[in-house]
């Protein structure tokens, strides 16, 4: 695409950081088969995500969480992107793992000031996603992942991660 033209950015986020929350949704969604968090606080030092999911997770499915997001690091996986029209993308749908159709990505998603044009940022064989962010340009930029802790709302079934990346 020529002359591609996006929304602003209003962010400047700390690349490895932003990469991680990546990851970490993808995370979410396979091991719980929740949706991508629509509540993001991502910062250098601490960074914080929450998610509607079925049930409290135990220490060893945050521990599960913590060691795949470091294995998911340490593969090196490339971060690529590429550009898609509004048009196009509805429709598309992905498969993280083998590039052949299954999820779709969620237009209702996007902002309401959304461009035309949409960046698809794809992790590897892991992740894709509309963001107009700044990533690292593979996952072994992004250091180690570390728990810093959890919290669990009941009401809402909603799970907080806390995390930063060293």
């Amino acid at each position: 695409m020529e002359n591609v033209v996006l929304n602003e950015h209003n962010k400047d986020e700390f690349p490895p950081a932003h990469t991680a929350e990546h990851l970490l949704n993808q995370v979410m969604v396979r091991m719980f088969g929740c949706e991508r968090s629509g509540n993001a606080h991502v910062e250098r030092k601490k960074s914080k995500i929450t998610w509607i999911i079925d049930h409290k997770p135990d220490r060893k499915e945050e521990q599960a969480i913590e060691r795949q997001m470091n294995e998911l690091i340490a593969e090196d996986l490339p971060v690529t992107f590429h550009f898609v029209s509004r048009a196009e993308l509805e429709g598309m749908v992905f498969d993280a793992d083998s590039g052949s159709p299954e999820s779709r990505i969620a237009l209702d998603r996007l902002p309401a000031d959304a461009s035309e044009t949409i960046r698809l940022v794809r992790i590897g064989h892991f992740d894709v996603c509309p963001c107009i962010g700044k990533h690292v340009r593979s996952t072994g930029q992004i250091g180690r992942f570390e728990m810093l802790g959890t919290n669990w709302d009941q009401e809402k079934h909603a799970f907080r991660i806390r995390y930063k990346v060293i």
